[in-house]
């Protein structure tokens, strides 16, 4: 069956980076588009941003394109979020998540989902 496990959450300092990655099985994920969504407490999700499956394409909301970059490895399956400059306000659980186009990814309607991980930036 389809698994996506996030990895590489945790607690890190305002001004801090973390990488986080996304291992994928049980489907073609070469074949796929990626994203990375959050939900902090009390929020409705968003996006993060979101790669195509080739990887050639990456889409960020403009609130999220200065600090964050998304990247894939296709032979490795794996999904990856690279997140610099760290506020507390990026608090939140991270979601990777699987659709058949990006655009799907930006619409926020994937296919999978990850079940999540919590990255929590301290004051």
């Amino acid at each position: 069956q389809v698994q996506l496990v996030e990895t590489g959450g945790g607690l890190v300092q305002t001004g801090g980076s973390l990488r986080l990655s996304c291992a994928a099985s049980g489907f073609t994920f070469s074949s796929y588009a990626m994203g990375w969504f959050r939900q902090a407490p009390g929020k409705e999700r968003e996006l993060v941003g979101g790669t195509k499956w080739s990887g050639s394409s990456t889409y960020y909301p403009d609130s999220m394109k200065s600090r964050f970059t998304i990247s894939r490895d296709n032979d490795k399956n794996t999904l990856y979020l690279q997140m610099n400059s760290l506020k507390p306000e990026d608090t939140a659980v991270y979601y990777c998540a699987a659709a058949r186009n990006l655009h799907n990814i930006v619409v926020m309607t994937p296919d999978y989902w990850g079940k999540g991980i919590l990255v929590t930036v301290s004051s």
